[in-house]
């Protein structure tokens, strides 16, 4: 039997692949591996049993080995795939969806993220404003992950508009990274300082 399994939710994905391949199970890495591998992998046995549990990671990264799966679908062991992504375009793919199951573990979308563009909006143009919608934010989000996102946002801006402001904006930023790792000041001070600081950059 083989499954495959897919997506950011490594938590879930490593549950349910203990569930299904139990506690004792090979994890093999798929990035070393031939074509000439795959044998023993989906047909060999171990010296204690017949059957084999097996984890293979990021097999669908490897090309090489991907395009080969069709021609081990038939195996005697319980082997899942675990992908962090998986290429649904590749032709590869298209052959085996109907052959083997595949489950994605996906993350729930963070209900914060528009809160969090919103206020790196609000900021360009009235900061004390930015700084209490900020608030409603800080008892559950992590300040490292905050300013990772507004960089994201500024990285978006700059691809729009390479501006004067916007390489500003992002030295700024790169500024508070900075401090953020360097410094003992509590890292959501920093941030709106940034904040206030922000429409006039």
């Amino acid at each position: 039997m083989i499954k495959v399994f897919y997506g950011d939710d490594r938590v879930r994905a490593e549950k349910e692949i203990k569930r299904l391949l139990g506690k004792d199970y090979e994890i093999i890495d798929s990035e070393p591996l031939t074509p000439a591998d795959l044998p023993n992998i989906f047909y060999g046995t171990s010296l204690f049993s017949a059957e084999r549990h097996i984890l293979l990671r990021d097999f669908t990264t490897n090309k090489a080995v991907f395009e080969q799966l069709p021609n081990y679908l038939v195996t005697p062991h319980t082997i899942v795939l675990f992908e962090t992504k998986l290429d649904k375009r590749s032709t590869t793919y298209k052959d085996l969806k109907d052959k083997l199951e595949f489950t994605e573990f996906k993350l729930p979308p963070d209900p914060n993220l528009n809160l969090v563009f919103n206020i790196f909006s609000t900021a360009k143009t009235n900061g004390p404003r930015a700084i209490q919608m900020l608030s409603r934010l800080k008892p559950t989000e992590d300040p490292i992950k905050f300013t990772g996102l507004l960089v994201s946002q500024a990285i978006k801006d700059f691809s729009m508009k390479q501006g004067t402001k916007e390489r500003r904006v992002l030295k700024a930023l790169s500024k508070l990274d900075l401090q953020m790792k360097s410094t003992k000041i509590d890292p959501w001070l920093l941030v709106e300082s940034f904040l206030l600081n922000l429409s006039t950059i």
